[in-house]
């Protein structure tokens, strides 16, 4: 545009310049608030805007002239219209009214018809009404000197019967008259009546109107001149005051330089209809010859091009291909400032870029790949799922069939053995049809195969060409040659290497694909194995990791539940997904037929948390010899933990044992009691005899290991049948609902369970137990039983060692009603040593109690609390031998406490 400026011959500087300048004056004129200079400069006529302006006031003052002289002559032709209209109408009206007959016909008509021709003249604001005989004397008239004499007209049609309409210059000056005949009834014109109004009246009406037919025109001269000279000034401002030669010039240089640039520029409106394209755009996109005025999306052009022309959005540099051309194209919307609503577009051809282009596209999905395997591979540490999601992310991106080998021992969590054989661990593909070995297979590869290479150097092997690999044909000539008849031509084989071990190898085959696989190629599929095998490595350590944590776990869970005849008992242990963790339970009779059930929880999982559990179960194992109360056993409980987590604390790799649990009870057959004291560990439920489910209410206690809070008892009176249930958090509790929940939810399972303990463990395990379990579930379910007293013998014992031999008398016959007559020697011993020591050390109080059970048990019961010790006595002691025999004719015995004193107890095997 600058060089079609330099060749203008008129002002230097060119169109372009003299545009700048003229806007820029325009500019500060109107900032500074002068729209006359501007105006002036319009009607100069030096400008397009000058020019247009006075003809458009010439075209303006012609229209209003024409228009007025229109106006007036239209008004005088509507008002003699008018006149002829309302002459006819008076004189006919008059004419046909009653009694014109008679008056004619009367020896006077001027006396009857002059009264009545000025009232109607005067009604209808005619100039005159005049009635005639037939030779056209007159009988009336406005001014009563003119009556009798010769009517002024053409009165001949009249006389014929016709009415007549002229304009004449009558006695009272030029007028429009009408003449209509009167008939008798015979049809004979006996008279003739005329009415008319006088030119001067009929001018009048439209010398009144000229005046407001001036001022309408003035004004809208007025008006249209305002509005010229705005139109004027506003072309003004976008002709930036160039005359008609210079515009033209300045636009012939414009389609010069549009149509002879080397970019293609369309401009698009807002309704996304071309509005012009130069030649360059035209052949860039093989435009038809009447694109122009089309929408964008008819023109066919690719669809995504055509939304991103109709969009109106910016954008730059965008690439399309159309049709085999990578046009480069920018697009700036017209409405930024205020233009007119569309976009300008440029198209620059770069095919030269299209190869690299597709170099970088390659490089993208190769780096999507990788990306892909980063967030893909490894989401589970389950080494099978691992090799399957390597799989299922190269298929169909990077090969048409993968397949992932590892050695068994990795599967198992071990480290790899070249010496062991490998196994066909994952399989994908596109279609099943290639007859690969299948999932499962064991594999030796023979050193002379892409696979053996691979897992002998540890480095990865491309075959371009498979039907030309001799080696990797030898592994299975006949597998081999049905592979390549299947349309796969071209294998990379990559070993999957975790630091200096080999866990297996990866093959990627491809068929579909007609290219070979390329170096670039195989290095891309090492990286992706390279990703995978430190997942895989991951998972085979953690698989090594979780099987011992089992085996420790399992080798410290009960492998069975004792003998007992207090409690029928069922449970369920579940670990969790993530691995075992520091759930437990036990089951551990007690003396008097009493049982212990203990369920407890270390937060945590892996080998500690199993460690740390085999650690407290066996601590509660010593505690329970002792046969001491729940809260007591709690509290030694507290002490350990402590005393573990002190040990710990200076070792930074041992994680502390804070966060266990423990619940204890103890239920007797005997008394139909249970009491039971928990530490931090979820309440028990029980199910009553009819079906009620409740959760009694146990003082919770801290945590294990917090110390310095004691821990409360509560006993609970259970009917034979009852059931009662201990749980783990991970029954109960999850990330996405409170524990309330979990309790109310386990409330309604246990409402629907089954009477006996399996059904029961079987329904709540149905109802609560999660698809994928994040926490460990120990659950125990125990139904009650009762001890008659058909089992139980009980006596009061006089302190005095001559009741010794009466209560020898009152077993004998109990054992006899019990059919055991062969213990009777034994117990009869064993209560007499055990009562007589009771006597002589024991206290006042002595009581006896003898239960039948799995075994036979013997109690005494004494107020004292001090416990006698089994010794060796010496050959020269006359006594402390009892407990020595008590000790070698029973088959346990022992020593326990109550707040009353203490119970020494024996049992003997039932035979």
């Amino acid at each position: 545009m600058g060089r079609s400026g330099e060749r203008s011959p008129r002002r230097p500087g060119g169109p372009h310049v003299r545009h700048r300048q003229d806007a820029d004056r325009s500019r500060r004129g109107a900032d500074a608030g002068r729209p006359a200079s501007a105006l002036r400069s319009a009607l100069s006529g030096r400008s397009v805007a000058g020019q247009v302006f006075v003809m458009n006031v010439v075209i303006v003052l012609l229209l209003v002239v024409a228009a007025a002289v229109a106006l007036v002559l239209q008004v005088r032709h509507d008002s003699q219209v008018e006149a002829r209209n309302r002459s006819v109408s008076v004189a006919s009206t008059f004419a046909n009214s009653p009694g014109i007959l008679e008056a004619l016909r009367s020896p006077d008509p001027t006396a009857v018809l002059q009264p009545r021709a000025e009232a109607v003249r005067k009604a209808t604001g005619v100039d005159f009404v005049v009635v005639t005989n037939p030779e056209g004397i007159r009988y009336t008239h406005p001014k009563p000197d003119r009556i009798g004499k010769k009517f002024v007209g053409n009165i001949a049609p009249a006389l014929a019967g016709k009415t007549v309409t002229e304009e004449i210059e009558g006695t009272i000056g030029p007028l429009v008259q009408a003449i209509v005949p009167v008939k008798a009834p015979g049809g004979k014109v006996v008279g003739l009546v005329s009415a008319g109004i006088t030119t001067e009246n009929v001018g009048g009406v439209a010398d009144r109107q000229l005046p407001l037919v001036l001022s309408a025109a003035a004004v809208g001269l007025a008006l249209a001149t305002g509005g010229t000279a705005l139109v004027s000034r506003r072309l003004l401002r976008q002709t930036h005051g160039l005359g008609p030669n210079e515009m033209t010039r300045m636009y012939e240089h414009h389609d010069a330089v549009l149509h002879s640039v080397r970019e293609g520029v369309l401009i698009v409106g807002g309704e996304g209809r071309l509005l012009l394209a130069n030649d360059e755009a035209r052949r860039l996109l093989t435009l038809p010859p009447d694109a122009e005025g089309r929408h964008v999306g008819a023109l066919g052009l690719p669809s995504d091009l055509a939304e991103l022309l109709a969009s109106g959005q910016a954008a730059t540099d965008e690439v399309h291909l159309v049709k085999n051309r990578l046009l480069a194209i920018n697009l700036r919307p017209t409405d930024v400032r205020g233009g007119p609503a569309g976009s300008v577009a440029t198209l620059r051809d770069s095919t030269e870029l299209r190869a690299l282009s597709g170099r970088a596209e390659t490089a993208r999905e190769r780096l999507d790949i990788l990306y892909a395997a980063g967030v893909g591979i490894g989401t589970s540490l389950d080494v099978t799922r691992t090799a399957e999601e390597l799989g299922e992310l190269a298929v169909p991106r990077f090969a048409d069939y993968v397949t992932v080998d590892l050695f068994d021992t990795v599967l198992a969590g071990g480290q790899p053995d070249s010496l062991t054989p490998l196994r066909r661990t994952a399989r994908s593909g596109v279609s099943e049809e290639v007859p690969l070995y299948p999932v499962g297979r064991q594999i030796r590869y023979v050193d002379s195969s892409p696979q053996g290479r691979s897992l002998r150097t540890g480095r990865a092997v491309l075959e371009p060409r498979l039907g030309e690999a001799p080696g990797w044909q030898a592994q299975d000539y006949e597998r081999s040659a049905q592979v390549v008849e299947s349309g796969v031509h071209s294998l990379i084989t990559v070993p999957l290497r975790a630091g200096s071990l080999v866990l297996g190898v990866v093959s990627f085959w491809r068929s579909v694909k007609p290219e070979p696989f390329d170096e670039d190629e195989l290095a891309l599929g090492e990286e992706l194995v390279a990703r995978a095998a430190v997942s895989i490595d991951n998972a085979r350590r953690y698989t090594r990791e979780h099987s011992m944590a089992v085996t420790l776990q399992r080798s410290l869970l009960p492998r069975r539940l004792p003998d007992q005849n207090a409690l029928d008992v069922a449970y369920r242990y579940l670990p969790a997904q993530a691995g075992v963790g520091g759930d437990w339970f036990d089951v551990l009779p007690l003396s008097g037929a009493r049982v212990a059930l203990v369920v407890g929880d270390v937060v945590g999982h892996g080998l500690h948390a199993a460690a740390t559990m085999g650690r407290l179960r066996t601590a509660v194992h010593n505690f329970t010899a002792l046969d001491l109360p729940p809260d007591e056993l709690l509290g030694l409980l507290d002490e350990l933990v402590g005393r573990i987590d002190q040990d710990e604390a200076a070792d930074d790799s041992t994680a502390p044992v804070t966060g266990a649990t423990c619940l204890y009870a103890i239920y007797d057959p005997v008394a139909g009691s249970c009491v039971m004291a928990r530490a931090g560990h979820p309440p028990p439920a029980l199910i009553r005899p009819d079906g009620t489910v409740e959760f009694p209410e146990v003082p919770a206690g801290p945590p294990l290991g917090l110390g310095g809070l004691p821990f409360e008892t509560t006993e609970l009176r259970l009917a034979e049948g009852s059931r009662l249930v201990l749980y783990t958090d991970g029954l109960v509790e999850d990330r996405l609902h409170d524990i309330d929940v979990g309790l109310e939810q386990l409330r309604r399972a246990l409402e629907t369970a089954g009477e006996t303990p399996e059904e029961t463990c079987r329904t709540v395990l149905d109802a609560r137990l999660p698809d994928r379990p994040g926490d460990d579930i120990a659950l125990l379910v125990a139904r009650t039983r009762t001890l008659g007293p058909d089992q139980v013998a009980e006596w009061d014992v006089p302190n005095d060692p001559a009741a010794v031999g009466e209560v020898r008398s009152q077993v004998t016959r109990r054992l006899g009603e019990w059919g055991l007559d062969d213990l009777v020697f034994t117990t009869e011993l064993i209560l007499s040593e055990l009562v007589t020591n009771a006597i002589r050390y024991g206290g006042e109080t002595v009581h006896v109690r003898v239960v039948r059970d799995r075994s036979l048990i013997c109690e005494v019961f004494d107020s004292s609390s001090t416990s006698p010790h089994l010794r060796y006595a010496a050959m020269t002691d006359e006594g402390g031998r009892g407990l020595f025999l008590v000790a070698q004719l029973a088959e346990r015995w022992g020593t326990r406490y109550t707040p009353a004193g203490k119970v020494i107890w024996a049992e003997q095997p039932v035979p």
